[in-house]
């Protein structure tokens, strides 16, 4: 028989299927259709708000219904989404309706194209590091591109020569190829590796690394929707929250109810607070405790409390049977902001911090504004010093919300607060995305204020000052060097220095920090390569770079300056 008069073009975003579905049409003398087009035009809603809004299972079942509607017409060229295939009722429908030709183009062409200023935003592309997020894309979707009657590569190719290759081949092959023995099963097949359909409605951001993807929510209360997230992401019946004794206290019951009110079954483990809780000896006593209860890999644990609670939770879950899949659910602001993002989990050993631990990202992040309500005050302050970094680093629009009204999100105001915390998990988030294993130089840029930071944190033997204090006073050092080696214009540390004194953040160490004791913390930071010191100072707010030329002649007078009070 005959092949139908109907044409699919698939393939990754940046191949060019709406443009060249038109000059197929215009050469056969049919109609083209953008799938994602009348997605827009049925929902009144674009495409990047509904994966926003609803997840990306509720749009794949919105564009099934297109394309099952769109099967049965003839004379037809239709341009599919990118990620149309990996849905099985959108490949059965589009096996069947007629031919399906692949457009393929490279990761370096993808980029080029995305990066034009008419080029329609890409949720599933929306990282800084569009040529890594394309490539890790094309990656996990290679085996359902695979299925199509032919293959166009699209690099070298104009929208006009590509239209008339794909022309060609159903004109010479399109019968042969409809006809052959077995096609729509195998168009329609679901490949051995196929790409996850993240369920995530209402997520404030996607966190995408190689390891997976996973949602992060911020809203005042979320902690109501904790088992159901818990369930849609991990698929566990059985859920162990992990906590400290503080935070179970006042936040364990609504945590539980909502877990057992999902269907999972619950047991708690509450740790004593502090960072003496984060060891190997307190981690078996948790394998214990899990191997009593017969935990399976299919279980879910839950780090519910702050920092300490999710690094310890998140090594235990990544450690026991081989990994399990965990949730974080922070309840200090330190911990909403900053580690609950990005996988690293890690135990303290031989009096030295996160000595012993793995990147191991969670299935999603779920942080209630609400909790801070119960936050000490200084707990809560030394959270914003990672809040005003973020801020520095990536975001002058961020940093001028600051300046305009941290007195109000030191006073929780619930709007302002949702708002801010939100940002920065986004800005925590496309971070992680585009680095996640701090290799490519991006994630490095988080370590703005952490080199004197950690430093100063260390030789106060981690009590003197909290992690966020050392990084306020970290952050004051670094803008001194960078002014001194005239990479930071003096009216950016100034709006630094001014809002961080606002926030209530130490300006330089407390007295007694002892400076040999910072000399040797210095000389034992993670961030030297090949012997030389790596610092992220700012040229501009929104704008760091990583230098390792700084003289040590001008750390140490910065020094001189901050230990002298």
């Amino acid at each position: 028989m005959p092949a139908p008069e109907h044409i699919t073009l698939t393939g990754p975003f940046g191949a060019g299927k709406t443009a060249v579905a038109a000059h197929v049409a215009r050469l056969l003398g049919w109609t083209y259709v953008d799938a994602d087009d009348l997605i827009v035009q049925s929902s009144g809603r674009e495409v990047e708000d509904l994966f926003a809004r609803d997840g990306e299972k509720a749009f794949r079942e919105r564009e099934a219904e297109v394309f099952a509607h769109l099967a049965p017409r003839q004379k037809v060229v239709v341009a599919a989404g990118g990620g149309a295939q990996v849905y099985a009722p959108t490949r059965r429908s589009i096996a069947e309706a007629g031919i399906v030709v692949c457009l393929k183009a490279s990761a370096g062409t993808i980029a080029g194209r995305v990066a034009q200023p008419q080029a329609r935003e890409r949720p599933m592309l929306a990282a800084e590091d569009t040529y890594g997020r394309a490539q890790r894309l094309l990656d996990q979707r290679a085996a359902v591109y695979a299925l199509a009657d032919f293959t166009v590569d699209t690099d070298v190719l104009s929208p006009e020569e590509a239209a008339a290759e794909a022309v060609r081949l159903y004109r010479t092959w399109g019968e042969r190829a409809f006809n052959r023995p077995g096609r729509i099963e195998q168009l329609a097949r679901t490949p051995a590796v196929l790409p996850p359909i993240l369920d995530a409605p209402g997520a404030t951001t996607i966190v995408r690394t190689a390891s997976g993807e996973y949602p992060a929510y911020v809203s005042w209360g979320a902690l109501e929707g904790l088992g159901a997230i818990v369930k849609r992401s991990t698929g566990a019946r059985r859920a162990f929250v992990v906590s400290d004794e503080a935070v179970l206290g006042r936040w364990g019951e609504t945590a539980v109810s909502s877990l057992r009110e999902a269907g999972l079954e619950t047991a708690t483990r509450a740790l004593p607070p502090g960072d003496a809780s984060k060891s190997l000896p307190q981690a078996s006593e948790v394998y214990d405790w899990l191997a009593a209860h017969k935990a399976e890999r299919r279980d879910a644990i839950v780090a519910l409390g702050g920092g300490m609670v999710g690094d310890f939770a998140g090594f235990v879950a990544g450690t026991y049977v081989r990994g399990m899949p965990f949730v974080q659910a922070p309840t200090s602001l330190l911990a909403m902001v900053d580690a609950s993002i990005g996988g690293k989990t890690a135990v303290n050993h031989a009096g030295a911090k996160n000595l012993v631990g793995l990147f191991y990202q969670p299935r999603a992040v779920v942080a209630d504004v609400a909790t801070l309500k119960t936050l000490p005050r200084r707990a809560l302050v030394e959270g914003l010093g990672e809040v005003i970094k973020h801020a520095m680093i990536r975001d002058p629009e961020l940093l001028a919300l600051l300046e305009a009204r941290i007195e109000d999100l030191l006073a929780l105001e619930p709007e302002l607060t949702t708002r801010v915390i939100a940002r920065n998990v986004q800005i925590k988030g496309g971070v992680v995305s585009e680095d996640e294993r701090e290799t490519g130089g991006v994630r490095e840029l988080l370590n703005y204020g952490h080199t004197l930071g950690h430093a100063f944190e260390a030789a106060g033997g981690y009590e003197a000052l909290l992690h966020g204090e050392a990084v306020s006073a970290g952050m004051v050092a670094a803008a001194e060097i960078g002014r001194r080696v005239r990479a930071t214009p003096a009216k950016v540390a100034e709006r630094q220095r001014a809002l961080l004194e606002r926030a209530g953040l130490p300006l330089r160490p407390p007295p007694g920090i002892d400076r040999e004791r910072v000399r040797a913390a210095l000389a034992l930071d993670k961030k030297i390569v090949a012997g030389g010191q790596r610092w992220v100072l700012l040229e501009d707010v929104g704008r760091a770079v990583v230098r390792s030329d700084v003289p040590p002649s001008v750390v140490e007078a910065v020094l001189d300056e901050l230990l002298s009070g």
